[in-house]
């Protein structure tokens, strides 16, 4: 009875000392520390400032940003800086403070941070005259990581992070599917947190709710040992801080920016967040890093955490795994007696004094998919006596159910995404205003902090290229451009050609693209073209047309070749605050049918003229858009130039219309592609024709190096070059598109399981049909009722789109081709469609080689050829010989391989007989035009293919290819 009565006294006195000061006290004291430096966003604490002992390693501890920086010292001697300073390192702290009390401290937002860590390493590493060590917890590591990346690793000698999630992808809280929970970011980030602080007391609550179960379970155990004051003591510290004391509020442009980049576009993985205008990747990281991670962390999910493994594929990783929840690995019980110990161990390695401990191994590329770990799953982790098999079984059902939710939530949102940009396709009329200039206005206003495009590492905003846009209009309307003035653009892929060609849109001109070098004189005849745009690189070939040129471009350190005068002006001198608008002037009055832009491609007198109007333009942007699956989550990485239809209308059109970042190259240089794909984040990375063959070749990306691509799209790129990018970019696929230079047909080949294949028509596109075609007599053939005959499965045929409304038939249009009334526009192009529906090119109409066996087409020669892992490049041509044509196949071979004759037998064998070239012959190189097409005419300039060990004939007889001697040569050439 007394000792009931000794038990309830205790209890009673002990609650109200809690009631009265909160908790208990103790004698435990926090380890003492001086701050060296106080700024805005932050103070550097220094731990055992009266500890001078010389040549000591360093370490720079950084919280999140809920939590105090008391979190380091939370166990005293038991804790981070007592056990590291035991060991001999030197602790350094950086305390953010809370914003509810520091000046602008609701405004900050992420950047700041990051460059708050930044200044401390620049602090610390001055006054230690030593690398740091620098360690995060949660959002703290994050900021490790980021920071590293930024510096750019100057004076950083490893990493270390406590459950600090990298790639969200793999491993959101709770198991939640990405596609909900970035959508939810996105908008929480657009309207909730900019707008409402998140005090300490919503801190604390949050997370106490993401684990109820703990939580209730350690107030009730705080409760059952209320009365034993011995055994509560060690632990009060510690509880208090997690009750109260340990939480801080968190700014709401900060929470908007982790939203945004890290949860929406999970910019940690991919590359390409923005840290004041400049974007960083975690492939910059190339000190050793150690990742703790926690088996039963809700909150830093395993597969989270070993996502930096990926995310930094040029830096030594190792991770160190406990049985501990995301408090638990940096307090506690855990943390005393295994973290702590083994960050000190790892700092001894890494400093060349000690071994790595057994504990630590690097970490695997590939781990076993995240599970969502739940309340449940830790209780079965901890409840060892349950058996191994029935707790497999129950983690594979949940896996299983919990992978099939996912998928079925994503493919959902793939639908959601779709389904809008479909409904405006089918929505366009004529009359409809619909242009570039629209669509990049529409995303100003949408969201105008937004990043629009990258270029030079630097990043540019929706409003600031908005603003740009309407700058570089009233310049032009200055100088006398009016609606539906051709106006010629010659200029180089960079910010200012952009803004030239969506500043012509929203003034309603057609934007002539002209390649630079190109036959300038011919195209602007052909087009008529009435003045040039071009940038400083380009004003002396642009001025020598006798043109009118308008430079724009070339940044601040420019100078031009030509003098200004009456035929060129810089725009870059005008004021646009001192143009006065005319009345006429309505911004992005375009129209569906009206003409928006002019394409020049070929050269001398094969010049190919496309006429693009803005409903072809939105038709092959929202496709693009559609096939490619391109959302705000995406960077287009344009190594497409915008004089291709590749660049307008897949690059720059699919990025628009998906709302997808643009990343801008200077060039095709392959390390610098390699370095900003890591950087800008790249997802998506356009092409034409032969483009990644340089890439390839330089071996910038090895196979199996980690990078963020997911897919590359674009158009002409041959087969065996096609297998080759998917083999070293796995798992990126290539979506393959054709556009036809007439009409409103655009094929795309989604699936990617085809190489070389053109694949089926794009949702909202022409509707497209094959019908039999004479190439000898370049007719429609027709059945007995007068039709056209539809082809059969694999015939080669022309292909036709429906259509549109409006449409000049005079103009090279077919009517009555099926039914009386009808109307079509053909292509220029030959196809076969093969047993699954999927469209193959074949060739050109005016490209089949006629020979006296009859037709042979081609592009099947040239995807042959290229299969061929020998071949480099290839073209197929026809060669007149007197009164016949032969036709001619000629390959440049890639460095270290050699060609042979039955090489190309042996391919050969995939093609009809009657379809093989009669000649092969190996050429030392084959130029490429400014789209990186291989050039026919080039090779043909260049001379008839000679007798010798470098041309081979086709053997009909024995079915193969021989070295041509002199005697068939003078037999077959003449």
């Amino acid at each position: 009875m007394a000792g009931s009565m000794q038990r309830l006294m205790a209890t009673a006195q002990n609650g109200l000392e809690v009631i009265r000061f909160g908790g208990l006290s103790h004698d435990v004291e926090s380890s003492p520390f001086e701050v060296v430096e106080r700024r805005r966003m932050y103070r550097l604490r220094h731990y055992f400032p009266d500890d001078t002992t010389p040549g000591r390693p360093v370490a720079v501890l950084v919280p999140p940003l809920m939590v105090n920086a008391d979190i380091w010292d939370v166990n005293a001697e038991g804790g981070a800086v007592g056990i590291l300073h035991n060991a001999g390192i030197d602790c350094w702290v950086v305390d953010f403070g809370s914003p509810a009390i520091e000046e602008g401290g609701w405004e900050r937002d992420l950047a700041d941070h990051v460059l708050a860590v930044d200044s401390a390493i620049d602090t610390v590493c001055e006054a230690t005259g030593a690398g740091v060590h620098l360690m995060g917890y949660s959002q703290g590591g994050m900021f490790a990581y980021q920071t590293t990346a930024f510096r750019y690793g100057k004076g950083v000698s490893s990493i270390v992070t406590f459950g600090s999630p990298v790639d969200i992808v793999a491993g959101m809280p709770f198991g939640l599917p990405y596609g909900i929970a970035s959508d939810v970011a996105d908008f929480l980030a657009d309207h909730v947190v900019t707008r409402l602080p998140i005090t300490d007391s919503m801190v604390r609550i949050g997370f106490q709710m993401l684990d109820p179960v703990k939580t209730a379970k350690s107030r009730i155990d705080f409760l059952r040992q209320l009365h034993d004051r011995e055994a509560l003591l060690p632990k009060e510290r510690q509880r208090r801080f997690l009750n109260n004391d340990g939480w801080v509020g968190y700014a709401g442009p900060a929470a908007a920016d982790l939203l945004k980049q890290f949860v929406a576009h999970n910019r940690m993985m991919l590359g390409g967040f923005v840290i004041r205008d400049q974007p960083i990747s975690l492939a910059e990281l190339k000190c050793p890093i150690l990742a703790f991670v926690g088996e039963v962390d809700d909150i830093g999910q395993p597969a989270a955490v070993r996502g930096i493994v990926r995310a930094a594929p040029n830096a030594e990783v190792y991770e160190a795994t406990l049985l501990a929840g995301h408090f638990g690995l940096v307090a506690g019980s855990v943390a005393t007696n295994h973290t702590w110990p083994m960050v000190r161990d790892w700092i001894g390695w890494v400093d060349g004094s000690s071994a790595l401990p057994e504990q630590i191994t690097p970490m695997a590329e590939h781990v076993d998919s995240n599970r969502p770990r739940t309340a449940t799953t830790r209780v079965v982790h901890t409840a060892a006596a349950l058996a191994e098999a029935g707790t497999g079984m129950g983690r594979a059902l949940e896996g299983i159910a919990g992978n099939t939710v996912r998928g079925s939530l994503e493919l959902a949102g793939e639908a959601a995404r779709a389904l809008p940009r479909l409904t405006r396709l089918g929505m366009i009329q004529p009359h409809t205003r619909i242009s570039l200039g629209k669509l990049m206005a529409e995303q100003c206003k949408r969201a105008p902090l937004r990043e629009c495009f990258l270029f030079d590492d630097r990043v540019h905003t929706n409003e600031a290229v908005d603003v740009r846009i309407d700058n570089v209009v009233r310049g032009l309307i200055s100088v006398g451009i009016r609606p539906a003035t051709r106006v010629g653009v010659v200029m180089e892929t960079r910010p200012s050609a952009l803004v030239t060609v969506a500043a012509l849109s929203r003034l309603g001109a057609v934007a002539v693209l002209l390649a630079p070098g190109s036959e300038l004189r011919s195209a602007i005849e052909q087009t008529g073209t009435k003045i040039l745009i071009s940038d400083p690189e380009n004003l002396r070939h642009a001025a020598a047309t006798g043109q009118r040129v308008l430079v724009l471009g070339g940044g601040d350190a420019r100078g031009l070749d030509i003098p200004q005068g009456e035929d060129v002006i810089d725009l870059e001198q005008i004021d646009p605050a001192k143009v006065r608008l005319p009345a006429w002037y309505r911004p992005n009055p375009g129209r569906a049918r009206e003409l928006a832009f002019v394409l020049v491609t070929g050269t001398g007198n094969r010049l190919e003229i496309k006429y693009i109007t803005n409903h072809r333009w939105a038709l092959s942007a929202f496709g693009t858009a559609t096939a490619a699956d391109l959302d705000r989550r995406d960077t287009v990485y344009c190594l497409a130039p915008l004089h291709h239809s590749s660049g307008l209308l897949v690059s720059l059109g699919g990025a628009v219309a998906g709302g997808s970042r643009i990343a801008l190259a200077r060039s095709l240089d392959p390390a610098r592609f390699a370095e900003e794909v890591h950087r800008y984040g790249v997802t998506v990375v356009t092409y034409t024709w032969t483009m990644l063959r340089d890439i390839l070749d330089a071996q910038v990306f090895p196979v199996g190096h980690q990078h963020p691509i997911r897919l590359f799209i674009g158009s002409g790129m041959p087969a065996g070059l096609w297998r080759r990018t998917t083999e070293q970019f796995a798992p990126a696929r290539v979506l393959e598109f054709y556009a036809s230079i007439e009409g409103d047909v655009v094929l795309a080949n989604v699936s990617g399981t085809k190489p070389g294949c053109k694949g089926r028509p794009v949702p909202g596109t022409a509707r497209v049909e094959l019908v039999a075609y004479d190439p000898v007599t370049e007719q429609i053939e027709v059945d007995e009722s007068g039709f056209a005959r539809r082809c059969a499965d694999n015939e080669v045929g022309l292909l036709i789109g429906s259509a549109s409304e409006g449409v000049d038939l005079s103009r090279g249009g077919l009517r009555g081709v099926f039914t009386a009334g009808d109307s079509w526009m053909p292509t220029e192009n030959l196809f076969r469609r093969d047993s699954d529906g999927d469209y193959w090119l074949v060739d050109r109409t005016d490209t089949v080689i006629h020979t006296p066996r009859g037709p042979v087409y081609t592009q099947p020669i040239v995807d042959t050829l290229n299969d061929v892992t020998a071949v480099d490049m290839e073209v197929a041509y026809g060669l007149p010989v007197g009164d016949r044509t032969l036709a001619v196949a000629a390959v440049c071979v890639r460095g270290g391989f050699k060609l042979e004759p039955k090489d190309v037998s042996e391919a050969m064998r995939a093609l009809d007989p009657r379809q093989r070239p009669d000649l092969v012959c190996v050429v030392d190189e084959i130029a490429r035009s400014a789209s990186y097409r291989p050039s026919t005419r080039a090779v043909q300039a260049a001379g008839r293919p000679q007798p010798g060990p470098d041309t081979w004939c086709y053997n009909a007889e024995t079915e193969s290819y021989e070295v041509l001697t002199e005697s068939a040569g003078s037999e077959l050439l003449g």
